[in-house]
């Protein structure tokens, strides 16, 4: 029971710490240059899976877990806490100045959409989301034992160790090529590399080189969905009101995304990994269908 209740406050604590809060606060401190400064953090918390779950599989070995959940908590307290204090000093003066009707700021960002399309924009953005999360969610947490019941064994965990890297990677060939896309044409691009890679993986079952693909291709997808998560929505909405709608997004994608792995492991016991497989894609093409629909409202390409 202790350990359910700790493991729920941590995560209600990463709500409050990780992405989400992070892009509103480029976004209340960075005006126009939110867009590039939103790239240049998920580029850098990009290594974070890639040097932390090694790093912890290593103090496990050593300190066994719970030795290694005391040296994460006081690297927050020790590191991350005054990091946080000091940008909260630095952030009380404009906090309140993007705020919805309130008064103009330099650099603010304008979103492309007419309000009378903005409700709507808003429902797909919200739908896109979701259904990508929910693939996402579910995916990442049974990428190994996926893997293993496919009939790779061992090699699962070595192809699962790509999805770090990969996002990596695609973020770095976004940020130096990628400039001039829209985001929901990227977010578009995004979503449908994550369907795609569990067809890829479907169609190559038991075939060593279309799973390390997969695990590529699922990274690739997971690396870009980071990126336009904070995009999007200012790109379309602007900066104003820009943490409050991005807290309703967040909101929902986190209800249906808690739920995801519970989901995907009774189908995948059920039956069995390939109709999961199939399952994941079937939803992820729901998040395509909601940003082609985005992209066909005027101004969304703006």
């Amino acid at each position: 029971a202790a350990f359910v209740v700790a493991l729920i406050a941590t995560q209600a604590a990463a709500t409050l710490v990780l992405y989400d809060a992070a892009f509103a606060a480029l976004a209340q401190i960075s005006g126009a240059n939110a867009r590039r400064n939103i790239t240049h953090l998920t580029l850098i918390a990009g290594f974070a899976s890639t040097l932390f779950w090694p790093l912890a599989s290593a103090l496990v070995d050593r300190l066994g877990w719970r030795g290694t959940t005391l040296v994460f908590a006081a690297l927050h307290l020790a590191l991350c806490l005054p990091i946080h204090i000091m940008l909260a000093r630095r952030m009380r003066g404009p906090v309140n100045t993007l705020e919805v009707g309130g008064p103009p700021v330099d650099g603010a960002v304008m979103g492309s959409l007419e309000s009378v399309d903005r409700a709507r924009a808003f429902w797909l953005v919200m739908l896109g989301f979701t259904f990508s999360g929910f693939v996402l969610s579910a995916m990442l947490v049974h990428m190994v034992p996926l893997l293993e019941a496919l009939g790779f064994g061992a090699a699962g965990l070595l192809m699962a160790s790509l999805f770090g890297p990969a996002q990596v990677l695609i973020r770095v060939i976004n940020m130096t090529f990628g400039a001039g896309l829209h985001p929901v044409s990227l977010a578009t691009i995004a979503c449908a590399m994550i369907p795609a890679s569990a067809a890829l993986l479907i169609a190559g079952i038991s075939w060593l080189p279309v799973a390390f693909a997969f695990a590529l291709l699922f990274g690739f997808g997971s690396g870009l969905s980071s990126i336009v998560r904070g995009t999007v929505p200012l790109a379309l909405f602007g900066s104003r009101g820009y943490g409050e709608l991005l807290g309703k997004l967040t909101a929902v994608r986190l209800v249906v995304t808690s739920i995801a792995p519970f989901i995907f492991a009774w189908i995948m016991q059920n039956y069995g990994a390939t109709n999961a497989l199939w399952s994941m894609a079937f939803i992820g093409l729901f998040a395509v269908a909601a940003f082609g629909a985005l992209m066909r409202l005027p101004n969304s390409l703006k």
